[in-house]
């Protein structure tokens, strides 16, 4: 064995990492992460190429491989079509991780997610559950029937990994936020986002509430936030149907008349999505099932539907664009002005609040009792109470308790924080 030149090493894995994000060489890009061994004194570039869940060209040609031979399938529409087909039958959110261990997990994260399970449905099958269970049940941990591995997968590191883990297991993975109004050639606000799904969503919607303005309506006796109902949909599809293997970034970016956003994708169709005649289909479907059962992600194919109901009522007479390709964009269409520094300065929330969380907020001013709170707003349903109105407070920080090391504690009390101080007295002012 000859091995590698060491003075070669250094361009040779250049070569081979810009080759493979070069859209021009290969289409969509793939992440590759080659490996230097030594051996018998002898340097060798170890590169491990996993089955991709993608259809990719290379300059311009698409290839299927057959024994031992490479075929060129470009220009044969059946053949392309049936390696799409095969395709999408992976999905590269099982894949197994045989040596990740509990240890691996935010631990904090799984009561954060049995709390958001709970308002969802207060008899929620999670709630009993042990972490590693929970993990089980949400098909987080898998085995793999054909070559015998078992452990946690892609979508469980996703969800529950802690940052350090994420970043080994997929380093390229992140979202960036960003606002470009004033300063289009940079921007003039930015989060870049690597961190775990459940708090992606968490940092994406307070990017959402910090620079676009909320807009109520009506709709039968109930008034909703539309800005939250598109921005739910719109964030949840960023996140959940994402091709995770592949390194192309994520974005949301809020301008002066749309907000886009892009992310690399496993197109089934190509071109702009017609609400009215199209078949959804699931690109992660353990982690959109999972997003589901917290509340952050409705029916597959509603979301489509809704955001189109909504934005023509959040943006007057527009609609929504949804774009299908190798990568995936959404664009929103915004009327001028429609986002402002004054939107900066007001705290905001991802609920719809009504009179009575501005009441429960005003008694617990000063630390009470979930027994005292209930006795004074007269409730006598403890789940309904939980469900509708202390969880979701208390999940969007204008609530804490006064013991949290010890929530089922008897002398547990709640108190009102400094943000749900500011909305409430926000709130005086305009009534």
């Amino acid at each position: 064995m000859k091995g590698v030149k060491r003075n070669c090493v250094e361009d040779i894995i250049n070569s081979i990492v810009n080759n493979t994000n070069n859209p021009q060489k290969l289409n969509p890009p793939f992440y590759l992460s080659p490996e230097v061994i030594e051996y018998q004194d002898k340097l060798v570039v170890h590169l491990y190429v996993p089955q991709s869940s993608q259809v990719h060209r290379t300059a311009g040609k698409i290839y299927d491989r057959n024994h031992e031979g490479d075929l060129d399938i470009t220009n044969q529409p059946e053949q392309v079509n049936q390696l799409y087909l095969r395709k999408q039958s992976t999905y590269t959110e099982n894949k197994i991780y045989p040596y990740l261990k509990m240890s691996n997990f935010r631990q904090d994260l799984f009561e954060r997610v049995k709390k958001l399970a709970h308002s969802e449905r207060s008899d929620h099958p999670w709630l009993e559950l042990t972490s590693e269970d929970l993990m089980r049940s949400a098909s987080l941990y898998k085995r793999d029937y054909q070559t015998e591995k078992e452990g946690y997968t892609l979508a469980a590191v996703l969800l529950f990994g802690r940052d350090e883990v994420i970043k080994s297991v997929v380093p390229h993975h992140r979202t960036d936020a960003i606002l470009r109004v004033e300063n289009v050639d940079r921007y003039d606000d930015r989060d870049d986002i690597r961190t775990n799904l459940i708090e992606s969503y968490d940092r994406l919607m307070a990017f959402v509430n910090k620079h676009l303005p909320d807009k109520y309506y009506n709709e039968g006796n109930q008034r909703i936030s539309i800005r939250n109902l598109i921005f739910h949909e719109v964030i949840g599809n960023l996140l959940i149907h994402r091709e995770y293997t592949n390194p192309y970034p994520a974005k949301f970016i809020i301008e002066e008349d749309r907000v886009f956003t892009e992310n690399a994708n496993r197109p089934r169709t190509a071109g702009e999505i017609d609400p009215e005649n199209f078949s959804p289909y699931p690109k992660n479907p353990v982690i959109a099932s999972f997003f589901k059962e917290i509340g952050r992600a409705d029916e597959l194919g509603s979301g489509v539907r809704n955001t189109f109901k909504y934005c023509g009522a959040y943006t007057t007479g527009t609609t929504p664009q949804f774009i299908d390709g190798d990568v995936f964009k959404t664009i929103i269409p915004l009327e001028a002005e429609q986002h402002s520094q004054e939107v900066e300065e007001k705290p905001r929330v991802g609920i719809d609040l009504r009179d009575t969380h501005f009441q429960l907020l005003e008694l617990c001013r000063k630390p009470n009792k979930r027994s005292e709170i209930m006795n004074k707003l007269d409730f006598s349903s403890r789940p309904t109470f939980m469900k509708n109105y202390l969880a979701p407070l208390l999940d969007e920080g204008l609530l804490k308790m006064t013991l949290p090391d010890k929530p089922e504690s008897k002398n547990q009390k709640y108190v009102t924080t400094e943000k749900g101080s500011e909305i409430l007295n926000d709130h005086f002012q305009d009534t």
